[in-house]
């Protein structure tokens, strides 16, 4: 409902009956993070650990909000809890987890563990396993296949749900940065780490073909419906009926799924081209990103794409944005080519979108982003 401030009201009032109340405690944690208050959050996670140290729930919030604000060495270690997390499933194998050492003579098996997104995010630290020996197998969601087959050091790729070939130890994608112990000053941000498909798209090259002063722009704005922030980090196409109307601007939809351009059903005064009968899987829109002169995107998938293929892109955030996006910033260390617009406030897509508007204005395809 969007009522924080009463919702941590009715958490001081259980805490004040029954100070060692850990769901209480955690239950204002997670309060205070989404009011951007950062430090106390972390207080009331690290007060409810104190009482019951194994609570999974709790630890996996710490490490959001330790990776939130940077600190990444102990957010890695608080963000192994999630493999006790039963949101997150995991698969049961005989094989040891691997520990780091060297492969030679081993085959690694990585695994995605969660959306899209992450795992077009995680799949940069394959080169560096690489170089530790041995032979690369990635197991991805069937979307990502014939993508992924791009990435340096990837030795066999598979869909996940299919039967696996023998491999030594495994490894769950997202515990890679712990694996290597990530800083801050060490994201391996060497882009791209993706490579556009090498077939032909006449379609694509005729559709997005350069137009003279025209700044060709691929929109997404809407996740997963099933994400647990969707309500917040998604919005309607409505808010982009301004850029398609401004000069010299011709916008794309990349948009797929159950709320593509159809389901939206834009005004008649609202010009878009609609994308999604030429996209079936990422690599398709891979091809068409690679044929854009920038993308303006919510936090979903597309974002990590577009940012892995070291294209332009703008990621519209909520007001407390997904870790990775970290705190007060306009860049990503983790993709160079991202700018990053944030709501400066709960629900305010208008002061996003007026950002956007007067960056839009001043951007010119012929530059860095």
């Amino acid at each position: 409902m969007g009522r924080l401030d009463d919702a941590a009201a009715s958490c001081q009032q259980a805490l004040a009956i029954k100070p060692d109340h850990v769901s209480a405690l955690n239950n204002l944690g997670f309060i205070q993070i989404s009011q951007a208050r950062l430090n106390e959050g972390i207080a009331s996670y690290r007060r409810a650990l104190a009482l019951k140290p194994d609570d999974v729930e709790t630890h996996m919030n710490l490490s959001l909000a330790l990776l939130r604000m940077g600190d990444f060495e102990r957010g890695w270690e608080e963000h192994e809890w999630r493999r006790r997390d039963s949101k997150y499933k995991q698969p049961v194998f005989p094989q040891p987890q691997w520990d780091g050492a060297n492969l030679s003579g081993k085959a690694i098996l990585l695994h995605a563990e969660q959306g899209l997104g992450d795992t077009l995010h995680f799949i940069r630290y394959v080169p560096l396993v690489k170089r530790r020996g041995g032979r690369v197998i990635v197991a991805c969601q069937p979307p990502l296949v014939r993508l992924l087959a791009s990435v340096k050091g990837v030795d066999q790729i598979i869909p996940m749900g299919t039967s696996l070939p023998d491999f030594d130890v495994y490894l769950p994608l997202p515990s890679l940065p712990w694996i290597f112990k990530t800083r801050s000053d060490s994201i391996p941000a060497d882009v791209p780490y993706l490579l556009p498909p090498p077939e032909a798209y006449p379609q694509l090259d005729t559709l997005l073909k350069p137009a003279q002063g025209k700044k060709r722009i691929g929109i997404v704005w809407a996740g997963n419906e099933a994400h647990v922030n969707d309500h917040n980090r998604s919005c309607t196409l409505s808010w982009f009926k301004e850029l398609a109307a401004a000069k010299k601007t011709a916008l794309f939809s990349l948009q797929k799924g159950s709320r593509d351009l159809a389901h939206a059903q834009p005004a008649p005064d609202f010009p878009i081209t609609d994308l999604s009968p030429y996209i079936e899987d990422f690599c398709d829109t891979a091809a068409a990103i690679m044929r854009l002169d920038l993308v303006i995107t919510v936090d979903t998938s597309v974002a990590h794409l577009a940012g892995a293929l070291n294209r332009r892109v703008w990621v519209l955030l909520p007001f407390v944005a997904d870790w990775r996006w970290m705190q007060d910033r306009e860049d990503s260390p983790w993709y160079p080519g991202m700018r990053l617009f944030r709501k400066t406030s709960p629900g305010d897509w208008v002061g996003v979108f007026a950002r956007v508007r007067r960056a839009l204005a001043d951007f010119d395809p012929g530059t860095a982003a």
